[in-house]
């Protein structure tokens, strides 16, 4: 049964409360209707926000992240482009596989954590926002963002891991959003990735977006490759791919390109260079908060399991460094924020960190590569 709030924004509170439990497609058909006619009202983000906060008033605040001011000249009239990647962290796993032995069970409740992970989208208003690990699209992301002004895509992962665990939800897989009042749609690519020539549980979606306000084109492209140690060359075949499969969506750069990810590859890894050294001219946007330039952040997920503390930096924005330039980036989480129990945990939703970039064209798109 859903609560009402008993007051005038109930009926969004009702929309928020639903979540789907595991059964027969025909129970999330079911409940897609119900939600069609809600779907058509727009929502307003403030009072989104507020149905958020009233779910999670018995929690700490968020912590305070600011953004770093990239861009040396400042005289453009350009709106930028905000992008956000994020891996959400499957409610599945998150409650069944992962095993984060520091977390509270009480702190992976979806009724709470769906408001974070919503709290953390509507924080940062992006443009575009690209998720990994979303296996609460259909009952969830896809419903309260479309209401949101987004357009929305899902790509589930042909063999979820999500669908071992008792009471899943569905598969989880890649998910990207726009706003429609800033971007028009001119093609979409789900990408089922290869890897030596054999078809992997790892996807990507691409998505060639014109700008409103300026008329470019550009690429944009969320994807989450295999994870764990001992898959390094697969991850590396993988990644071969998508480059290729992006070469040819954008015309070999003609386009620009962004791509958002969760790589499951520290920098010292062959995926990572791959990208580095493309044709496709790409550089990894958060690199622009090392003094240097040069160096990734020391960790963008950061958790505790039974073999012990893992560290790592694996998630990243890619873009055409030819043809865009990174105005701004989100700083991450100190360790002081974070806590001695790590991610996630009754602040924070998920295992990984949110990247957030603000993104302007180049003012001479015709500059060679």
């Amino acid at each position: 049964a859903v609560c009402s709030m008993g007051n005038s924004t109930s009926r969004l509170y009702s929309v928020l409360a639903k979540t789907l439990s595991s059964g027969a497609v025909s129970q999330h058909q079911d409940c897609l209707e119900q939600l069609d006619s809600a779907r058509l009202d727009p929502l307003d983000p403030k009072d989104l926000l507020e149905e958020c906060q009233i779910v999670l008033q018995k929690r700490p605040p968020r912590f305070q992240r600011n953004f770093v001011n990239l861009k040396k000249n400042t005289a453009s009239n350009q709106r930028p482009i905000r992008v956000m990647q994020w891996n959400i962290l499957a409610q599945a796993l998150g409650e069944g596989k992962d095993n984060f032995v520091q977390c509270p069970i009480e702190a992976l409740k979806w009724e709470e954590r769906k408001c974070l992970i919503l709290e953390e989208i509507l924080a940062y208003k992006p443009d575009i926002l690209c998720l990994q690990e979303v296996d609460h699209y259909f009952d969830t992301f896809e419903p309260l963002l479309s209401r949101l002004g987004y357009q929305c895509t899902f790509f589930p992962k042909p063999w979820s891991p999500c669908l071992d665990v008792e009471r899943n939800n569905g598969p989880d897989g890649c998910a990207m959003f726009f706003l429609k009042e800033r971007f028009e749609l001119i093609n979409s690519a789900n990408i089922r990735l290869t890897a030596m020539k054999l078809k992997t549980n790892q996807v990507a979606i691409a998505q060639t977006l014109k700008c409103h306000e300026t008329g470019r084109l550009f690429c944009i492209a969320v994807t989450h490759l295999k994870a764990r140690m001992g898959w390094e060359r697969f991850r590396s075949a993988q990644g071969c791919d998508l480059l290729q499969n992006l070469k040819n969506i954008t015309q070999g750069a003609k386009i620009p390109l962004i791509v958002c990810g969760d790589f499951n590859a520290e920098p010292t890894e062959e995926v990572y260079r791959e990208f580095s050294n493309s044709s496709l001219n790409l550089n990894s946007a958060y690199k622009l908060l090392s003094p240097d330039g040069q160096s990734e952040p020391p960790y963008t997920t950061w958790k505790i399991r039974p073999s012990g503390e893992c560290r790592h930096t694996l998630d990243y924005i890619w873009y055409s460094q030819h043809a865009l330039n990174v105005n701004s980036a989100l700083g991450l989480l100190t360790e002081e924020q974070i806590g001695p129990n790590r991610l996630p945990s009754f602040i924070y939703p998920s295992d990984h960190l949110s990247l957030v970039c603000d993104f302007s064209f180049n003012q001479d798109p015709d500059r060679l590569l």
